[in-house]
């Protein structure tokens, strides 16, 4: 079994797939979905097997049959199916930009009802645009915030930092006392334009310009990678493997066995933590010369194709997908964020979800990665590829960087020119 991470950085290890409804009914509705549990006990094909028999029971002329793969497979599966002719109705997965662009999905207006649709944390309907309409549809949500394991700091005799020179500072005195990875910086295939992206805001810059074009090779961000380089790689300050073979999944365990002192990360690392009886912080990213201001927010998104109709049906589904209790019982089962008003509103204040109200908090301020770009999957991969090299012993950050804008304009070009020639 391979792991690997979703957008959200879920760590999901399943690999089989499953199929839940029944066999009669009026209208049959696929549904492909990704799988967000790392055993077999709480795979995400359990949640689907619940929700779609409470749905079922009242609606007699709909069958819903569900498929659920690990997120090795899950894009790639959907791909194949939409190239195959045979589209899903429904696909849970990663990104939806390729597919709006290719007019093979339906926009939100013709699905879901004005309630369910006024309900969406805006910012998250906003990121699921693509010329001004809504096909990316938000099913779960995350921000990030720097971990820290109590025990070692206490050790050191330090306290969470604020800024990049603080949490410099922090880490040689971590080194000092033989932690192994006094920040963990995993710049590895697996997640690398995450980590880069929460560096990147750290400074008030990120991947695009205000008017939403690449801007990778900004000065600020040369300055960011520059400082890694220079002040926590080149120090020694990052751990024993270098940060372009460091994964996120690799960071998170070596985090819950005491072996970190800092890293960035999302909710569901406090559940590692905790099972191996780590003590551990949470506060915002540090920024260069004060606590950062934004931080990153991810999702992932639920999409409807065109291509077998059921409009009406596909869009009652989704209704009941996205109501309050169903959202809360995805959401709580997975350490993930609500992406509706009303489940974040409740999560808020309820003492059961104490430990997610920091990453709720962060969640309105948040920045999305250029999702709504077709050129994204692209850029995002290149990103994974190369970015460590910025930081290695030879690398040189204003040369990658450079290399990387280069990619992202040519791809955002023919993502354009592709989309003009329709």
């Amino acid at each position: 079994m391979t792991a690997v991470v979703s957008a959200l950085g879920m760590t999901a290890v399943l690999s089989g797939c499953g199929l839940t409804g029944a066999a009669s009914g009026d209208v049959t509705l696929h549904l492909v979905a990704a799988d967000y549990g790392d055993s077999s006990a709480n795979t995400s094909q359990k949640y689907w097997d619940q929700l779609v028999t409470a749905y079922e029971a009242k609606h007699p002329d709909v069958t819903v049959d569900v498929s659920v793969y690990s997120w090795n497979d899950v894009d790639a599966k959907v791909k194949a199916m939409v190239a195959d002719g045979n589209a899903p109705d429904l696909a849970q997965i990663g990104a939806y930009a390729d597919y709006a662009a290719e007019g093979k999905l339906y926009g939100a207006d013709d699905l879901l009802s004005i309630s369910t649709q006024a309900d969406f944390i805006s910012q998250l309907a906003d990121a699921g645009e693509a010329d001004h309409t809504q096909y990316g549809i938000p099913f779960a949500a995350s921000t990030r915030m720097l971990f820290y394991n109590k025990t070692l700091f206490e050790k050191a005799g330090i306290t969470p930092p604020t800024t990049w020179d603080q949490l410099a500072a922090d880490a040689e005195a971590l080194k000092a006392k033989g932690v192994s990875y006094p920040y963990a910086l995993p710049l590895g295939p697996e997640e690398a334009q995450a980590e880069t992206m929460q560096w990147l805001l750290s400074n008030g810059d990120g991947y695009t310009s205000d008017i939403g074009t690449y801007a990778i090779d900004d000065p600020r961000n040369v300055t960011t990678f520059t400082w890694l380089k220079d002040e926590l790689v080149g120090k020694g300050l990052t751990g024993p493997v270098a940060p372009a073979k460091l994964n996120r999944a690799d960071a998170f365990t070596a985090f819950a066995n005491g072996d970190v002192g800092m890293l960035v990360g999302h909710p569901t690392l406090m559940k590692q933590a905790e099972e191996k009886n780590v003590k551990f912080g949470m506060v915002p990213m540090p920024g260069k010369d004060a606590q950062s201001k934004s931080t990153m927010g991810v999702a992932d998104w639920m999409m409807a194709f065109k291509q077998h109709g059921h409009a009406e049906q596909i869009g009652d589904f989704l209704d009941f997908v996205y109501d309050e209790k169903n959202v809360l019982s995805f959401t709580r089962e997975y350490g993930l964020l609500p992406v509706t008003q009303s489940a974040s509103q409740t999560m808020s204040e309820s003492k059961q979800d104490e430990q997610m109200w920091p990453f709720l908090e962060q969640l309105p301020s948040s920045v999305l990665p250029p999702v709504g770009k077709t050129s994204w999957a692209t850029v995002s991969a290149a990103i994974k590829k190369s970015i460590g090299q910025a930081v290695a012993p030879d690398g040189n950050p204003s040369a990658v960087l450079t290399r990387l804008q280069s990619k992202a304009s040519a791809a955002d070009n023919a993502a354009d020119n592709a989309s003009r020639t329709k």
